[in-house]
């Protein structure tokens, strides 16, 4: 085609096409997440050399030594022709369950801890919240040297607390006992009746400081301007205290109540400790006591066994604990 007094008629170059709002969105959301996962990656680069040492351990230390102990549980040793001949292992598929839900020394021990938590655990967690209390109060003085002399029994080895206090407990050796018979008093702290209370002594006077800390720390964390406000409407001292800073605790209280049903469940030391004194201290007084008199016969699928089912109560608990805490925040 041509143009009259010209010559062909040229096109030019095309004109630029214009994006729609609907592309505009979609690339720019593209854009942000191919941003947001390089910042993501880069941030995963920093932490890997911090997590991945805890990561390998907890993979070689908790969840091997677990999962071997798992498999474990459902084999058993079988011996013939009187223990002469060599012995075999065999898939026992839930024998070795069903043995230890018949097991009455081992149930039996799993109700002495879980008697031991309930008259315990309550008490500790009491007297540390009040100590924290007390340390985070404004009319505290010496709050370093009181924060110091609550944690040195934590700091004390578990060993050397039980052999302090079977000192304390043994009949011919007690300056406590010895006090009490010049008063007409006879009283045996090692009886059967007596050992609970005596083992859950041991753990609140250990483990109280530990706890106290740890409240105390997250006392700190609370707000200045909460507690002004309360101050505003009339609240102060120990009302203030109560309704005010325990509810802003409340992920450290249910730490503290967790980690005290863990540690009442794995009860070794101290028991372990005062059988010198107290000889009617059964070695299946525990259930780590019950599992460690398996492995002394030999016996290790059964102890695997019962380790299986002593870790599977605790987290049971724990998550029945998390679960009802849950429900009463929400509520």
């Amino acid at each position: 085609m041509t143009i009259p007094g010209g010559g062909p008629r040229s096109r030019g170059p095309p004109l630029p096409r214009t994006r729609s709002s609907s592309e505009k969105v979609t690339v720019s959301s593209v854009t942000s997440a191919v941003t947001n996962r390089r910042r993501r990656l880069r941030e995963l680069r920093r932490a890997a050399p911090f997590v991945l040492p805890f990561l390998l351990l907890f993979v070689c230390v908790y969840l091997i030594p677990t999962g071997y102990s798992l498999e474990q549980s459902f084999f058993a040793v079988k011996r013939s022709g009187l223990g002469l001949t060599g012995s075999r292992t065999v898939f026992a598929g839930f024998d070795n369950y069903v043995q230890v839900f018949h097991d009455t020394d081992f149930l039996d021990s799993l109700g002495r801890v879980a008697f031991i938590g309930v008259i315990q655990v309550p008490l500790m967690l009491a007297i540390a919240l009040v100590l924290a209390l007390m340390l985070d109060s404004a009319a505290a003085r010496g709050g370093r040297l009181f924060r110091v002399a609550y944690f040195v029994p934590y700091g004390l080895p578990g060993v050397i607390a039980g052999l302090v206090w079977s000192f304390l407990y043994a009949p011919s050796l007690s300056p406590v006992t010895r006090l009490l018979d010049s008063a007409g008093i006879h009283a045996s702290f090692v009886s059967d009746a007596a050992l609970p209370f005596s083992i859950a002594n041991i753990l609140t006077w250990a483990w109280t400081g530990y706890n106290t800390i740890l409240m105390y720390a997250a006392l700190q964390a609370v707000p200045q301007e909460t507690m002004e406000a309360a101050a505003l409407d009339g609240c102060t001292g120990w009302k203030a205290a109560l309704l005010v800073k325990v509810p802003q605790i409340r992920p450290a209280l249910l730490m503290t109540l967790v980690f005290s049903i863990i540690g009442t469940f794995q009860l070794y030391n101290e028991p372990a400790t005062m059988k010198s004194v107290a000889p009617n201290l059964s070695s299946t007084y525990t259930p780590i006591m019950a599992t460690l008199r398996s492995v002394s016969s030999n016996n290790f699928n059964y102890a695997a066994t019962q380790s299986v089912v002593l870790g599977a109560l605790i987290c049971v608990l724990s998550v029945a604990v998390f679960r009802a805490s849950a429900k009463r925040t929400d509520s």
